[in-house]
């Protein structure tokens, strides 16, 4: 019973969590979806990139039920992880979303089919013997973590913040005002002096 209710519990988690990738995307231009935005390169359109590798790798392969389609491998010669968090001018955006949900279509199948113990290998993970719950919590964790860049990223791009793709934030006197307080608190924790209260 508790199995089932992990299980269920962890996949309804991911569905949220890959919506809320997605979304990021809304109302984006092609140029601002690929651009870099860090002085790593980290773009909306890459992560989009990256997670159809973990999607497909950690909750396909590694459970005995492979992606049916190529997809670069970590034990290739030559792989670099940074190739696959950037989107090549030869790849259109729809073919990279197209690809990444049919690698959650793949990741939702495997889950359905099989049992939160089933068995996998990850021979690059310190304990490389694990069960779909680990892999589950893996991706999740993931995709958890690229999506607070995605938010990142978003806001800079043309200051949409949260889940509503369409609107900025509630009030840009406010949020400039509220800035300017971590600003100050910020410059005053620096220099040792106390910061000015609220």
């Amino acid at each position: 019973m508790i199995d089932d209710f992990a299980k269920a519990y962890l996949h309804d988690n991911l569905r949220w969590v890959r919506a809320s990738l997605l979304q990021k995307l809304d109302g984006v231009s092609e140029y601002d979806a690929r651009r870099p935005l860090t002085t790593t390169g980290t773009n909306l359109l890459g992560l989009v990139k990256h997670l159809t590798l973990s999607e497909a790798r950690y909750l396909g392969g590694i459970v005995g039920r492979p992606f049916p389609e190529p997809l670069p491998q970590f034990d290739d010669p030559g792989f670099v992880s940074r190739d696959q968090l950037w989107v090549r001018v030869d790849e259109s955006r729809a073919e990279v979303v197209e690809r990444y949900r049919r690698a959650c279509a793949h990741a939702d199948a495997t889950i359905e089919a099989l049992p939160i113990d089933a068995p996998g290998h990850v021979p690059w993970w310190p304990r490389p013997d694990v069960m779909l719950f680990n892999l589950m919590v893996h991706v999740l964790t993931e995709t958890n973590r690229h999506v607070g860049h995605a938010d990142i990223l978003r806001e800079q791009v043309d200051g949409v913040v949260g889940d509503d793709p369409v609107s900025t934030s509630d009030d840009a006197a406010e949020w400039a005002a509220h800035r300017e307080r971590v600003e100050q608190a910020a410059r005053a924790a620096g220099s040792g002096a106390s910061a000015p209260r609220d």
